[in-house]
């Protein structure tokens, strides 16, 4: 064998290998323990980045070393290919979307071929073929006949640049995350998937642990995380009784502002409501206020989204409007409140600004009343610290309210229902923060929405045998509107009922849709008969999900959530789709920037500046290596194409070989934690993997003539046996919990073992086979090399499927152990003594020990402690 490391040959020889046994693909199996491992499919942006290599390579670790432990492992790989950054490009390059897509889709491709990841790459899919969104056509359908999705109007968010609809959480600062447009709020027809159906199951899978669907193996911050934005609430839903009329002569909304509260027990501290922009008493109190509608229009470009209201200044304009408090009777001014959103609940609040933070800030700037109705014993209500212990309902009793007085925050809140539910005004209710799904958005490049609309007939669901509805992709945005609107050959149709001339939906699916099953279409990728059969009854649920912690919301939600409704429509049998969860941490790197002249600011590559430090050793500036000028030094964040600080993983394969960049990402943190690029932890890797490889070749033809007879070991083999076995134990360990950057110290412990052992001698074959097994997953291309030169093979066969190696628990007896010896309880030095020794024979040696001798000075022995396997103490 080669006596130097040469990564780009052995690991192009070592990829043709694999590829030549179709080594990765996968069956369903039932004669063994299956299991499926899936890394969160990436959106075909250009390249691979390093949080991809992170992200793919603890898949692959994990993939490859439960394959030699016997089970049938399961990793696919696919693209999320539809979306609104192929539009963007596309109108940049003028070139099609699906040029632009499939083109990325080829080099990415190829890059992790080049990682050597054992994908099973007969199971790919790409979202933006008909093949895979035919199936989502068909289950919208499904759910359309199960009363699931439904069409309706309502207000939005509207970006008017990109022309389309943006979910809540793709407004920032009122503002469009990718435009940067000020959004506007529009009321609009869409589809609709009632998800808060479903808002019960979902709540209690990641709140309760009593729950037999609970999602033990989920991080704990992103079941709360998902509990939040579910949002259940517990309180009454009440009505304030008005006799507005409106222009029909009739009373708006029946003479009753309904509001929802989960503290009916503050009731009688009302003193004013507040409704949405867009509620109905708003718009009648506008007509002929100038002043109002100009106010409504404002509010419509504020935030849309609870947090972005908790944080924005709080207006209102008095409506001059009154309605009547249900159990004083006495008058309540109505005001618009651009906090208030008309999303949530009935889309008006009561305002008790005693005791609500946001109440009690709109109260203050517009010197509305403040009427304090709870109070807690031993506490005096002060406006600065009421919030302090307001917050505990438990702790608080009703005042100055009448038949409530004295009463607790449940007995107030029964109470106050049993009231209002007396006068046919309200009831207690149960809220969510969740709201049904819109799907409907208003680009080309997604899943055309399967509706014909007719003038007679109306919307149309277009006949199961005529799916796929085909999106065309050869159209180029140009940025004004949705390009399928121009398109007749897509546009024009005939009715399905009634054969007149009709028009196509050109809105699309939301792209979280493609991302809501495409785990379970991997089981049957190529079956175009179902959507999904037997593979996903083998398959599912998914044993180990990998992604990173910015999809714990909504994806993972709308994940959960089409799983139940493809349960409920007999398509699937799980509960939940994924078992385990693991949010692996982002790879940082430093940033460099200087603000130029007219404000704009120039990020640089780190390989381009020499950092400055302070005394202590801390960077606080850089300096250009081109001509020396000051850079600023920003710390360090997520690597990002805008911030100059990527690394492209091409670069380093090329450089270092795929199995020092896998070997690296693995090593530098818990997968869980972020990871800090670091270039010298780099060559560091590329190092260890040189001296395995220096090892292998210097002793290579030792090793296969080395026996296994571990009876005729010397003491250092036997030694050598002992440390290779202890560290075994502790990396099997580390596999089963992910912990893979101590499998990695494990692996870099064998071999100081290995080289401190001078010997080619059984103990060192054994070494060298466990550490290629345990370096294996890490480093495949590497490891299946030497495996294959080294004669391993031919005993064990390929190392994709040799055994892991198990713990032989009698190398770990010891013949001898050393034992600290300390005379008069200061250390003197160590004594080695027969494992079997007992105290009379531990005694004896160490009153007889060179050491003791020469520091009891002549003293007499008074006693000997033992402690042992630790330790021998003489006093003398």
């Amino acid at each position: 064998m080669n006596d130097k490391y040469a990564p780009n040959e052995i690991e192009a020889a070592a990829r043709q290998h694999w590829n030549e046994r179709d080594a990765y693909r996968v069956t369903e199996d039932d004669s063994k323990p299956k299991f499926y491992a899936c890394s969160m499919l990436p959106y075909p942006s250009g390249k691979l980045h390093m949080g991809h290599v992170r992200n793919y390579t603890i898949n692959d670790m994990l993939t490859r070393q439960l394959r030699m432990k016997g089970y049938n492992v399961l990793m696919p790989m696919g693209w999320d290919a539809f979306g609104l950054p192929a539009e963007n490009a596309a109108m940049k390059n003028k070139v099609p979307p699906a040029k632009w897509t499939y083109d990325n889709i080829a080099y990415m491709k190829g890059q992790m071929q080049a990682m050597g990841l054992a994908i099973d790459w007969s199971r790919e899919i790409a979202t933006c073929t008909p093949e895979y969104y035919k199936w989502n056509q068909w289950l919208f359908l499904k759910m359309l006949e199960a009363g699931i999705a439904e069409r309706r109007t309502q207000v939005v968010n509207w970006d008017p640049v990109d022309q389309t609809v943006l979910a809540n959480e793709q407004v920032v600062d009122g503002k469009g995350w990718r435009s940067g447009a000020v959004i506007e709020k529009r009321e609009i027809p869409g589809y609709y998937l009632n998800i808060v159906k479903y808002a019960d199951e979902l709540l209690d899978a990641v709140a309760n642990p009593a729950s037999p669907q609970y999602l033990s193996g989920w991080p704990e911050r992103v079941r709360l995380m998902q509990e939040n934005w579910i949002g259940k609430s517990e309180g009454v839903r009440f009505a304030f009784p008005h006799d507005i009329k409106g222009a029909d002569g009739q009373a708006i909304q029946d003479g009753k502002l309904y509001v929802f509260t989960t503290r009916a027990d503050t009731i009688m501290g009302v003193t004013f409501c507040a409704v949405a922009p867009e509620h109905p008493l708003a718009t009648h109190a506008a007509q002929g206020n100038a002043e109002l509608a100009a106010f409504i229009e404002e509010c419509k470009k504020g935030g849309t989204t609870e947090a972005e209201l908790a944080t924005q200044e709080k207006k209102g304009k008095p409506t001059g409007l009154f309605v009547t408090h249900p159990l004083t009777g006495d008058k309540v001014e109505v005001w618009i409140g651009n906090y208030v959103l008309i999303s949530y609940g009935d889309g008006a609040v009561m305002g008790v600004p005693a005791h609500d933070e946001r109440d009690f800030e709109f109260a203050n700037k517009y010197g509305l009343p403040i009427k304090q109705v709870v109070a807690v014993e031993g506490e005096t209500y002060d406006d600065k610290r009421w919030a302090e212990w307001y917050g505990d309902k438990q702790k608080g009793v009703c005042i100055a309210s009448g038949l409530l007085d004295g009463l607790g925050y449940k007995a107030a809140v029964d109470k106050v229902a049993e009231l209002v539910g007396a006068k046919g005004l309200g009831a207690k209710k149960t809220t969510w923060r969740l709201r049904d799904w819109g799907v409907s958005r208003q680009r080309y490049w997604g899943t055309p929405i399967p509706i014909i609309h007719c003038e007679d007939c109306g919307a149309v669901p277009v006949p199961e045998q005529d799916l796929p509805v085909v999106l065309p992709e050869d159209c180029i945005p140009d940025g004004s509107g949705n390009p399928l609107n121009k398109r007749a050959d897509f546009l024009n149709c005939a009715c399905p009922k009634c054969g007149k001339p009709a028009k196509r939906e050109t809105d699309t699916m939301d792209t979280f849709v493609d991302s809501s099953w495409y785990f379970m279409r991997y089981c049957d990728a190529k079956n175009g008969e179902k959507m999904v059969a037997g593979g996903t009854d083998y398959w599912m649920p998914m044993d180990q999900y990998i992604g990173g912690i910015e999809h714990a919301i909504l994806h993972l939600l709308y994940a959960r959530f089409w799983t139940k409704v493809m349960r409920d429509l007999g398509l699937i049998k799980a509960d939940e789709p994924f078992t385990k969860l693991l949010t692996q941490g982002m790879v940082l790197n430093h940033i460099y920037s200087r603000r130029g002249e007219k404000g704009g600011i120039e990020y640089f590559w780190p390989h381009d500046v020499d950092n400055v430090y302070d005394e202590g050793g801390k960077i606080i500036g850089a300096k250009l290596k081109s001509d020396g000028s000051a850079v600023d030094y920003e710390g360090v964040g997520t690597m990002s194409k805008s911030k100059n600080n990527g690394v492209d993983p091409q670069e380093l394969i090329n450089t270092y070989g795929a199995d020092t960049a896998r070997l690296f990402v693995m090593f530098a943190s818990p997968p869980e934690q972020t990871l800090e690029w670091n270039d010298a932890g780099v060559e560091g890797a590329h190092r260890f993997l040189k001296r395995v490889w220096g090892y292998a070749a210097k002793n290579a033809d030792a090793i296969k003539a080395a026996g296994t007879d571990f009876a005729a070991l010397s003491a250092d083999g036997k030694a050598l046996r002992r440390e290779v076995h202890l560290v075994l134990k502790q990396v099997s360990y580390d596999y089963e919990r992910m912990q893979y950057n101590t499998v990695v110290s494990g692996a870099m412990k064998l071999l100081n073992a290995l080289e401190s052992h001078k010997t080619a001698d059984a103990a060192s074959r054994e070494g060298l086979s466990v550490l290629l097994r345990v370096l294996y997953p890490a480093c495949p291309h590497i490891g299946h090399t030497l495996w294959e030169q080294l004669g391993f093979a031919a005993e064990l066969g390929d190392l994709l499927d040799a055994p892991w190696p198990t713990v032989d628990e009698s190398a770990l007896v010891q013949d001898e152990i050393e034992l600290m010896l300390q005379v008069n309880g200061k250390l003197r030095g160590t004594i080695k003594v027969s494992a079997g020794a007992d105290k009379a024979a531990i005694e004896a040696l160490a009153v007889a020990h060179e050491e003791t001798i020469r520091f009891a000075e002549g003293r007499p022995v008074k006693k000997v402690v033992v402690v042992p396997g630790r330790l021998v103490n003489v006093v003398a």
